[in-house]
């Protein structure tokens, strides 16, 4: 079968194809694999009842069931659910939204592919623009987005080390180095894969750079602000015309519904529906359908601070003792966590890669994700990128200590063979 330039790009490998083919073919062949790699969020069950509330509610009235399932909704997204989103958002936050500022996509990677590609890439002049990470490790599923390459740039972290082997990443400034090629700076906050949070001071900074240059702040708050709000330090949400942020309800819980959020300007958002029309017709009705029910006495709110937060705050500091108490001995780092559901774990000296490590672990049946493949835009050349793993605890907690038990004997294991 012969390829597309096109074909051959997107029927290759690539990190993110790699962690969903883990995802589903190795739960399959091994159904007690341990899976700390993926993003599944985590099962909590008054959360699950909640949903199902919503659908039976939607399932016993024949008029909410038939615009469910036998509808088309707008590319937009249905527009009363945009609508009264918007008049969420304006009441948290004091925005001034209406609709028209909304775009719904079908998932969050899906909005990801067309955003990039709409702003970046190459231009019809002929020249080459890039989306910029201003800090690097970035989320692993904007790596290969790219219809042309290279479609990012990123600059490397400051490392601060704090107590208990914790540390974390910064925004360099004094490397951050923009240029006429440069289309979008995009930060995920709290970000994938680190649960780095940018302090909002960096990120009035990150704002006021990209206002400077001319070109749009995207934050992706697939984890964040306001929902579902897996955040663990204090941080205020950031929106302007001149900001694309993109919502998810997949870490509520809906992971399956493939229901992203994009907020931004009119413009923008024309510019996005046009693009979604011609890639996806429509978008689906499941998501918006219940969350539209979730903001009924703002729902959502407490969902997302009384259950799922503390659920995942509690997790991540018992997984981060959990990791200190095995990893005892060893030169190790976490990353403090600070938000979403998984650990950054560095093996400073590490003697083999974060590829063979993911290997051995594999071996074993513990699925984790190799660092390298969240350092995109940054060259190969810097040896941190495979020292690093990213490890999720969204997982049963007796699974999560097996499988921090079992990384732990294959990390002492590498370092006692060098």
């Amino acid at each position: 079968m012969k390829l597309s330039a096109f074909g051959e790009k997107f029927a290759g490998h690539s990190g993110i194809v790699d962690l969903m083919d883990d995802l589903g073919s190795a739960l399959n062949e091994n159904p007690d694999m341990i899976f700390m790699g993926g993003g599944n969020p985590a099962r909590i069950p008054h959360v699950e009842e909640e949903f199902q509330q919503c659908l039976e509610n939607i399932l016993n009235n024949p008029d909410s069931r038939h615009s469910l399932l036998g509808i088309y909704q707008s590319p937009q997204g249905e527009r009363q659910f945009r609508s009264e989103l918007a008049q969420f958002l304006n009441k948290q936050f004091g925005w001034q939204l209406s609709a028209a500022n909304i775009a719904i996509s079908n998932g969050s990677q899906a909005a990801f592919f067309i955003l990039f590609n709409l702003l970046a890439g190459k231009m019809a002049d002929g020249s080459q623009r890039q989306i910029h990470l201003p800090l690097a490790p970035e989320y692993i599923g904007y790596g290969d987005t790219g219809l042309s390459e290279p479609l990012f740039s990123a600059t490397k972290p400051n490392i601060e080390h704090l107590d208990n082997r914790l540390f974390k990443y910064h925004v360099d400034f004094s490397k951050l180095q923009l240029s006429q090629s440069t289309a979008a700076l995009c930060v995920s906050r709290p970000t994938n894969p680190t649960g780095n949070v940018l302090t909002d001071d960096e990120l009035a900074h990150l704002s006021s750079i990209a206002k400077a240059q001319g070109i749009p702040l995207i934050i992706d708050g697939a984890y964040g602000l306001p929902f579902p709000n897996i955040l663990f330090c204090d941080a205020k949400p950031h929106w302007d015309e001149n900001t694309i942020l993109a919502l998810s309800l997949s870490k509520l819980g809906l992971p399956g519904a493939r229901t992203g959020i994009i907020v931004a300007n009119e413009e923008l958002i024309q510019a996005y529906t046009n693009a979604n029309t011609i890639t996806s017709l429509a978008c689906g009705n499941l998501g918006p359908a219940i969350a539209k029910q979730l903001f009924t006495d703002d729902k959502i709110l407490s969902l997302s601070n009384q259950h799922v937060k503390p659920f995942y705050q509690q997790r991540s500091q018992l997984s981060c003792q959990w990791f200190q108490q095995a990893l005892q001995g060893l030169n190790y780092h976490i990353h403090k966590p600070e938000g979403a559901i998984f650990l950054w774990l560095w093996f400073e000296g590490l003697p083999i890669s974060s590829q063979e490590l993911y290997q051995r672990l594999k071996a074993r049946g513990v699925l984790v994700v190799p660092g390298h493949n969240f350092f995109v835009g940054i060259a190969d050349d810097w040896q941190h990128q495979h020292e690093c793993i990213r490890a999720s605890y969204a997982q049963p907690e007796a699974a999560v200590k097996q499988g921090i038990s079992i990384i732990a004997e294959e990390v002492r294991k590498a370092y006692q063979q060098a």
